[in-house]
């Protein structure tokens, strides 16, 4: 009687390693202050958009860039005015962020280089991540988060794909906060935790 069940959980799994092999293929660490702008600041600061300085708008950003990266880059963290913290995407890390206002910077007259993002410490795995913060509330069910080992409740929850999932842990859902509380986390990690909890939850059983 369970084995539809089996065979719809094999399938789940091996999509989820297949997603996990591609990530792993297409992430190339943090991105450049120009991908950043043209994929998240070029929304609002391209036209101008809710007084946002407009991208080569000399005068706009020689007053702003007289205050420093540090001061501008506090801005965009915490967000002023229309602009939400992070510009409304809480993925991006500070370093990135420094990036994409050095790079509207220098497209609007100024000379600034491009900071480097620190050597990043040793991606921590999934199971190290789960066990420290995870399992607070995924080992007893705590708030509804789906317990570690719930079949059923993990199965449906990765129905929509991993990416769902992780785009959830990142910016927090229900009752978790974004990156489930414990902001150093990269993505990668992230996805490592989802990977883990999920993989450990449905994964058939001895004797299936």
């Amino acid at each position: 009687m369970r084995k539809p069940i089996v065979g719809k959980t094999l399938i789940a799994i091996a999509m989820l390693s297949a997603a996990s092999a591609l990530h792993a293929q297409s992430t190339g660490g943090e991105r450049s202050g120009k991908q950043v702008v043209d994929q998240v600041c070029a929304r609002c600061h391209r036209a101008g958009v809710d007084g946002a300085p407009k991208i080569g708008d000399k005068e706009a950003w020689a007053k702003r860039s007289s205050r420093g990266l540090s001061s501008l880059t506090k801005s965009a963290i915490n967000g002023i005015r229309k602009m939400p913290p992070h510009g409304g995407h809480p993925e991006l890390s500070d370093t990135e962020i420094k990036r994409a206002v050095t790079y509207m910077v220098n497209r609007s007259g100024g000379h600034w280089v491009e900071p480097v993002g620190a050597k990043p410490a040793a991606e921590r795995s999934g199971q190290a991540i789960v066990k420290a913060q995870c399992a607070k509330c995924h080992a007893s069910g705590k708030g509804g988060a789906p317990k570690l080992g719930d079949r059923a409740a993990w199965s449906e929850r990765v129905k929509p794909g991993v990416d769902a999932l992780v785009r959830s842990a990142i910016n927090g859902h229900g009752g978790m906060p974004a990156r489930g509380g414990m902001a150093n986390l990269t993505d990668v990690e992230i996805r490592n935790a989802v990977n883990y909890m999920v993989t450990t939850s449905i994964a058939p059983r001895k004797g299936e």
